[in-house]
């Protein structure tokens, strides 16, 4: 006899609900009722057929569900590769914040290479959070410069900031072209320099330097050199 497990987990969800009103109707135990109601599903074929088609359905059902996840998991790890590009010998974070938008503004950078670490934490003034951000960017385009880096990758969380210093001039924005032009010079000086977003998680580092800024008077700069 085929065990109730078995029965249970090939029965529709319609056919579970039928054998409780079944049970109830003729006081028959919840395996009798679902026996009985998978019996009448399975007509001349048989319980047994009925039982065998449903399970390789099931376990066709379970390699193709295993195989979206797989391919799920391979576009989630080739969106990450293009988030982080190449590896190059320097790589770079910036971000910045205004309180409130608009507000005082905070920036932050974090530039890594073989001759060291470079930190920036700086109170930037008052504006919007696209200057906030550009002003970061700025600040540590500066740093790279000042170090004579080349192969830098740079990454930074604003779609919009990223978006405009990268973009065609056609589409920049108006009230941010004296930012991307000092932007842009900076880059023209750096060899071997990429820009890239990144999610904001991929991007706390910088981040927390930039909310660091806001502890500092608005006078106060911070660029920590570290070994």
């Amino acid at each position: 006899m085929i065990e109730h497990y078995r029965l249970q987990q090939i029965a529709y969800k319609s056919e579970r609900a039928a054998s409780r009103r079944l049970a109830s109707a003729e006081g028959l135990s919840d395996e009798q009722a679902l026996r009985r109601t998978l019996e009448r599903a399975a007509g001349q074929a048989g319980l047994a057929a009925l039982v065998e088609a449903r399970s390789a359905d099931r376990q066709a059902q379970a390699k193709r569900d295993a195989a979206r996840d797989a391919l799920r998991a391979q576009k989630r790890e080739q969106q990450a590769r293009r988030h982080d590009g190449a590896v190059t010998a320097w790589r770079a974070w910036f971000d910045g914040s205004a309180r409130p938008n608009p507000g005082r503004c905070g920036i932050g950078a974090r530039l890594e290479g073989p001759d060291g670490t470079v930190e920036i934490s700086q109170a930037a003034g008052h504006g919007n959070s696209s200057e906030a951000e550009y002003r970061a960017l700025i600040a540590l385009l500066e740093a790279a410069v000042a170090r004579g880096v080349a192969g830098l990758t740079v990454y930074g969380d604003s779609q919009v900031v990223i978006g405009d210093v990268t973009g065609p001039d056609l589409l920049a924005a108006p009230s941010l072209l004296a930012y991307r032009s000092t932007a842009r010079a900076l880059m023209a000086q750096i060899d071997g320099l990429a820009l890239r977003w990144v999610p904001r998680h991929k991007n706390s580092l910088a981040d927390a330097l930039s909310q660091r800024a806001f502890d500092l008077p608005t006078s106060d700069t911070d660029a920590t050199e570290l070994s």
